[in-house]
């Protein structure tokens, strides 16, 4: 049947001529769809909540994170909302200007959605191939943070619509932003301007200055990932600098004081409802984002239950030892220190701090974020390799040289000759190492080099023991180190790298150590046991399988050699801090030619602990102060404390 004739039929259109026909038809068309998306829109605007909706304090189920007993409680991801409604007048205009500018440059002209900005971040997207910028709304965020889960899906995204033109249809542009200023989550259990600026800077939102307003403004993007108290602080200040660009070529301030506001120093509070906080944000950064996503949002509101591997008593002692250890430091113009605890045996973490003081209010000797100071408490020395540039780790370094040895067919008892002795030109320069002391001692074995940590001995080790040649030498010792689980070491590689010439982690070397007490088998770090959904039920649990990576007879020889207080009484004398009576303590220190950085790494069977020593600037402590002076009391007093929780005295 032709089309006219059939439409004719069924709908009763008379027409002369075919333009008129299919004017009438198209008309009829879009009546039909007019009228099927008013239907829609009816029935999704017809549940819009009563304007109280967007104040009223809404019930989510927290994550919260405990130690392995389960019973202490170590942090609460978002937990009880803390909101305090503040009226939009009594908050700085500078703020809501940041807002508008940041997040919705076209607040006051648009009517709920914004197709200019939908249209142009689709622009940047295709152009960076990375879904990454949106184009929604106050009005739509507000929507999606009161009703909806982060859930991209098409039904979700047109009831986000749809109700956000709603919105704007009934509510005045001040209400709406001010509901939104009221409703956003901005971490750390903070929903709305107030309970932030309550939180990170101790004070009303009324009191805020512009720099403090931008800060506040960033979080909004991803209030955890720019947590001012994480991993990514800097993050933090870069975004906040943007704002203030966005607030100047928006018009709202001049160019003198978005200047003024970037220059300023931002002093935050330090929170008081965390434990073992370097330990936390690790979880938080390394294992939680990577499997639920940046922002957390199933956590947030499914009430899981997190148990981490974290020993709270260890953890305790650890704070302790540090604390009371950097008193004694000062003297010695070392200001910071960090220690980290593990398991050898299933690679489960005890205990990590990651400064002197992460409550340090606001921040001693002057410092603050970005500045360089000699101690920043935030900032985790025991997972990053720089602050303002890297942490070497002296002679501590040198057991995984030997275990190469060692590998390749030597053993303790094997002789080197102590003598002064030039290794070429490496780096343009000659390279002559010496030894702490200065002194020689012609012919000695392996084991009284490693137990005395020896400088020019263990060169010889690395360039002639490890391999056939200089170069397959050098290659095998830093192959072992990385086997081992040194994750920094970048070439190219020359002698020095023994002596602790190259970067590394406080983690990845006490994760190292952990190989020798486990006569050669690795257990990948483990810092979370399990993860419960809240009736109880267990939705994952961890469990590492451990893999040689050196032989037993190797490692057997390493915790022999730096478990041997005879050997290295010459140097260090027969009660050191290396020492423990009726323990077996395989310990051994490490300290750069500059002063600049101190460690003392040791193990038994049961436990493998490493600590740092030194300023977070890398400024250099006093000369002549080996790290046994500076790391190893730090060292003695945790270890002596937790071993009897640990295991039994060996005679």
């Amino acid at each position: 049947m032709p089309i006219r004739k059939y439409f004719r039929k069924i709908f009763g259109i008379k027409t002369h001529s075919k333009t008129e026909f299919f004017l009438r038809v198209a008309f009829l068309l879009f009546a039909i769809f007019f009228l099927i998306c008013s239907l829609l829109f009816v029935l999704v605007a017809k549940d819009l909540p009563r304007p109280e909706k967007f104040t009223e304090h809404q019930v989510f189920q927290s994550t919260k994170i405990y130690d392995r007993t389960g019973k202490v409680l170590l942090y609460e991801i978002y937990g009880e909302e803390k909101r305090t409604t503040v009226a939009l007048e009594d908050m700085p205009e500078y703020l809501k200007q940041a807002v508008i500018a940041a997040e919705d440059a076209n607040f006051y002209n648009h009517f709920g959605i914004d197709p200019e900005g939908v249209f142009r971040s689709v622009l940047i997207n295709l152009r960076i191939k990375e879904p990454i910028y949106g184009g929604s709304t106050l009005d739509q965020q507000l929507i999606r943070s009161t009703f909806f889960s982060t859930e991209k899906t098409i039904t979700r995204k047109i009831r986000e619509i749809i109700l956000a033109l709603e919105l704007d249809r009934r509510y005045s542009k001040d209400q709406i932003l001010g509901w939104y200023l009221n409703q956003i989550p901005l971490g750390q259990n903070a929903y709305g301007m107030e309970s932030a600026s309550q939180i990170y800077f101790s004070k009303s939102v009324s009191d805020i200055n512009l720099a403090e307003a931008a800060i506040l403004t960033s979080l909004i993007k991803s209030p955890y990932s720019l947590s001012p108290y994480g991993q990514n602080k800097d993050g933090l200040l870069i975004r906040k600098d943007y704002v203030l660009d966005r607030m100047f070529q928006e018009g709202y301030i001049n160019k003198e004081e978005m200047e003024t506001a970037k220059s300023q120093t931002i002093k935050f509070s330090t929170p008081t409802t965390i434990k073992a906080p370097h330990f936390v944000l690790y979880v938080i950064e390394n294992y939680l984002k990577p499997k639920y996503g940046q922002d957390l949002e199933y956590l947030k509101e499914n009430g899981v239950k997190v148990i981490t591997s974290l020993d709270w008593e260890l953890e305790e002692l650890a704070e302790k030892s540090i604390q009371e250890g950097i008193l004694r430091n000062k003297t010695y113009n070392a200001h910071n220190a960090a220690l980290v605890a593990i398991d050898p045996n299933n690679g489960e973490v005890l205990a990590m701090v990651g400064s002197a003081d992460w409550f340090a209010d606001p921040y001693p000797e002057g410092c603050a974020p970005g500045l360089d100071c000699l101690f920043d408490p935030k900032f985790n020395i025991a997972v990053g390799t720089t602050k303002s540039v890297g942490r070497q780790p002296g002679s501590s370094f040198k057991p995984f040289v030997y275990a190469a040895a060692f590998e390749n067919g030597h053993n303790d008892k094997t002789v080197v000759i102590d003598e002064p002795t030039s290794f070429g030109i490496w780096g343009g320069k000659e390279y002559v190492p010496q030894n702490y002391d200065g002194l020689s001692r012609g012919s000695v074995t392996l084991r009284q080099t490693l137990a005395m940590s020896l400088n020019i001995p263990s060169v010889k080790v690395l360039v002639g023991l490890c391999g056939s040649t200089v170069t397959e030498s050098i290659n095998n010792a830093v192959k072992m180190a990385e086997n081992l689980g040194i994750t920094t070491l970048t070439p190219p590689f020359g002698p020095s790298i023994v002596l602790g010439g190259w970067e590394v982690k406080l983690l990845d070397m006490v994760s190292a150590y952990g190989v020798f007490a486990t006569e050669g088998l690795k257990v990948p770090l483990v810092p979370i046991l399990r993860i419960e959904d809240y009736s109880g039920n267990i939705i994952e649990e961890n469990h590492k399988n451990p893999k040689r990576v050196l032989s037993k007879e190797s490692a057997q020889l390493i915790t022999d050699i730096l478990s041997d207080n005879n050997a290295r009484t010459p140097m260090f004398g027969p009660r050191s801090h290396l020492y423990f009576e009726n323990y077996k303590v395989s310990a051994k220190t490490g300290t750069t030619d500059d002063f600049r950085d101190a460690w003392t790494m040791g193990y038994t069977s049961s436990i493998a602990v490493g600590v740092w020593a030194g300023n977070s600037n890398n400024a250099p402590m006093i000369k002549n102060q080996p790290a046994a002076t500076v790391a190893g009391p730090i060292f003695n007093s945790f270890l002596i404390n937790a071993l009897p929780k640990l295991q039994e005295p060996q005679g």
